[in-house]
């Protein structure tokens, strides 16, 4: 039996791998999971973060923890985001290692780019170029983590794997309305304008940039394909120091084109203006997954189908301020 321990499992892609391993457990896989809330361990803690890993000596560990935010919070917390981020990669993947864990798999994110990185963005684009300045260390951070993987892996010889997700979305989003991404927060404006009979909904910039994304079970899926990969397979489509896999739907849309479709699924008929004071952002991110294409894993959900299964959780979850006026 394999003891897997998922480090972030409350989160939206952590809770989504907790929910496809506790199905292939159901259906009959040799299983043990291991979680532990924040509460009950704090991955900032060295100390505590040791004696966890050597209390439990799991076989299989999956780092899908982290501090995140939009904008707003990166901006406004930039030392909270490098501090925490770096603390949470040191501590878990040290004391992997150092409890004798031989497979771990950390997830990242499609800002360790550079801002003007060729479009769509190769896994080698990475350390080619200035990074985008309003989440520069929350992306250092996670270059780190890659970073931390590849140096265990040359000097210790464990299989320790990175995947860098493109935008995600799902179940379990945050729809904040200033701390939330693009999709959840248009969701949420969507919503509010159709339930409050507003006849206009404004998006910010001109809706010219285009970006890509990908459902959260998508990515629990093609997460869970990375970690399985036999040795050889994964060692002759990577690189000792260029080793992460890139994973997205390889698709974008507009802002613009973005917001009509969330319009449709939330019933919005009114007007969508944009206001074009607010900046646009970088024009294009779109990832290069032929890698992990190459490996045999594509993304299967639809993003209309993906975004009304969304919109139903938010309204399943959301407080009766939200539902209705």
């Amino acid at each position: 039996m394999r003891k897997v321990y998922v480090a972030g499992h409350r989160g939206m892609v952590g809770g989504a791998i907790l929910r496809r391993l506790r199905d292939r457990r159901a259906a009959g896989e040799a299983l043990e999971l291991v979680t532990r809330t924040h509460a009950e361990l704090n991955l900032t803690d060295q100390a505590a973060v040791r004696d966890f890993m050597q209390a439990e000596k799991p076989d299989v560990v999956i780092l899908a923890a982290a501090k995140v935010g939009g904008i707003h919070a990166n901006n406004t917390y930039p030392a909270d985001f490098i501090y925490e981020n770096l603390m949470i990669e040191c501590n878990v993947i040290h004391q992997a290692f150092a409890t004798g864990v031989k497979h771990l798999l950390q997830l990242g994110s499609s800002c360790i780019y550079p801002r003007e990185a060729s479009q769509p963005m190769r896994e080698d684009a990475l350390l080619t170029g200035v990074l985008e300045p309003t989440n520069e260390p929350y992306a250092v951070a996670k270059i780190t983590g890659i970073k931390l993987c590849e140096s265990y892996n040359r000097q210790h010889g464990v299989d320790y794997r990175s995947v860098m997700p493109t935008n995600l979305y799902g179940p379990g989003d945050n729809f904040h309305p200033e701390n939330s991404h693009v999709l959840p927060a248009l969701i949420r404006r969507f919503h509010e304008a159709q339930r409050d009979g507003l006849d206009e909904v404004v998006i910010w910039g001109t809706g010219k940039p285009r970006r890509e994304f990908l459902h959260v079970d998508d990515m629990a899926q093609a997460s869970l394909f990375v970690l399985d990969l036999s040795r050889d397979v994964y060692d002759a489509n990577t690189q000792p120091m260029l080793s992460h896999i890139n994973v997205g739907c390889g698709t974008d849309i507009s802002i613009a084109e973005l917001a009509t479709l969330v319009a449709k699924v939330t019933g919005f008929s009114g007007r969508i203006t944009q206001d074009t004071s607010k900046p646009d952002g970088t024009m294009r991110k779109l990832m290069d997954v032929s890698r992990l294409a190459d490996m045999g894993w594509r993304a299967s959900v639809g993003l209309e189908d993906g975004i009304r299964e969304t919109y139903a959780w938010f309204l399943d979850q959301a407080g009766t301020d939200l539902r209705a006026k």
